[in-house]
This record gives C-alpha cells, structure tokens and sequence, in this order.
C-alpha cells in the first residue's frame, strides 16, 4: 500500500513535468537564435567595439556570453533527456493496454524533445567554441598592443 501511494505520487509529479519540460525546450531554441544573433553582431564588428573600450570591458563581456552558451550546451539536452523519458512510461503503459494511439504519441513526443535538446545543445556547444576563440585572440591582440 505505501509503494504504491509513492509509486503514485511519482507518476503524478513525472507526468505534471512534461509541459515545463516542453516549454523550457521551446525557450532555449528562443534562446539559441538569439545567441546566434549576437554572435554574429560580435564576429563583424562587436568584439572590435568592446576591444575599444579597454580590455576589462572584453573580458568581461566575453565571460558572460561564453557563461550563456556553456549553460545552453548543458541545460538543453538535459531537458530533451527528460522529455524523452517521460512520456515513455505511459506510452509503454499503453502498449500494454492495447493503445497503439496513446504509444504513438508518446514516442512522437519522446524523440522530438531528443532531437530539439540536442540541436540546442548542438548550436550553444559551437558558439561557445567560436566565442572562445574570438575573445581570446582580442584579449591577445589587446594584450599586444599594451606591451
């Protein structure tokens, strides 16, 4: 009696987990453009801008923006890992029950969030990699010109 009452109570907090799970997906894609977006105002013109202002101000515009591509690398796929394991429980639940319907969407769901926590994953890893690199060469180049 008491597994089960917890048994239940998991089942009821993994399942009211999907939709935020979902809509935290959908917000890192948001998110993800965007950082794309002002990777490339940075590649063309805005780490030259920032390398202006001294190199205080590059350093620490640079350790934000690769901070918020490192947490878009990890957090995004995170997310599509629980939303593929969630909704396999009651579809696999269906399948048992002869509910071909309800198993289908589960696994429609189940690799969809796979895919979009991945590619999110995907684009935050590169930009990371590419922000690295651009503001170390500034911070080289500032260095240079210091000495």
């Amino acid at each position: 009696m008491n597994t089960s009452l917890s048994l239940g109570i998991m089942h009821s907090i993994t399942t009211w987990l999907l939709e935020p799970v979902v809509w935290g997906l959908l917000l890192f894609v948001v998110l993800a453009v965007y950082e794309s977006g002002l990777a490339i105002g940075e590649r063309f013109g805005g780490i030259r801008r920032l390398s202006r202002r001294g190199q205080g101000a590059l350093l620490e515009a640079g350790k934000r923006r690769i901070e918020r591509a490192d947490f878009i690398t990890r957090l995004a796929p995170m997310l599509g890992l629980m939303g593929t394991l969630i909704p396999l429980g009651p579809g696999l639940a269906a399948l048992g029950e002869g509910e071909l319907s309800i198993l289908t969407t589960a696994m429609t769901v189940a690799f969809d969030t796979t895919v979009i926590g991945l590619l999110v994953g995907m684009v935050g890893f590169v930009l990371g990699r590419l922000r690295r690199r651009w503001y170390d060469a500034a911070l080289a180049a500032e260095a240079g010109s210091d000495g």
